[in-house]
């Protein structure tokens, strides 16, 4: 085996903890971000919040699963959601598992699972939110983007 080769298998086994690491981060986020009435949930919603108040918007969870990659008005709101978050310096990551994610996010005043396409973060300007699980999240997506990631995909925990 070369010397590239075993440097090759250490930065896969690096970034497989990397993104366990954030998956973790991400649950540990929305838990915090919900108690807090800090979520906003849907892609229609989020669009919303991002029109009126985008200086609120702290961290963006795009997710999707088999079922929806070929739902074409998804991924052009997908791409719009990106596009505005890169112009806005807001850290945006795809998550696999919108199942997970609904549980995460919880169901609405009827009871059905709330539209987990897009999940927004959102922090009052006056009074921004500080959170360690947003700065863990903030590090790997400036990490992921320095080799030209710049939608991570996150893998949630399995409970």
């Amino acid at each position: 085996m070369t010397l590239e080769e075993i440097h090759g298998q250490e930065n896969t086994m690096e970034n497989t903890d990397r993104v366990q690491s954030a998956g973790a981060a991400l649950e540990e986020l929305l838990v915090a971000a919900k108690k807090q009435d800090y979520l906003t949930v849907g892609v229609y919603e989020s669009a919303k919040v991002m029109n009126v108040d985008p200086d609120s918007v702290a961290f963006c969870v795009l997710a999707t699963d088999e079922e929806y990659e070929c739902d074409i008005a998804l991924q052009i709101h997908f791409t719009l959601i990106q596009a505005f978050c890169f112009d806005n310096d807001i850290n945006v990551v795809r998550v696999n598992d919108i199942e997970r994610l609904a549980d995460l996010v919880g169901a609405d005043e009827t009871g059905e699972p709330k539209d987990a396409h897009c999940i927004l973060v959102t922090s009052p300007s006056a009074n921004p939110w500080k959170d360690p699980a947003l700065d863990k999240l903030s590090l790997f997506c400036e990490e992921r983007r320095s080799v030209y990631d710049w939608v991570p995909t996150i893998t949630l925990p399995e409970r």
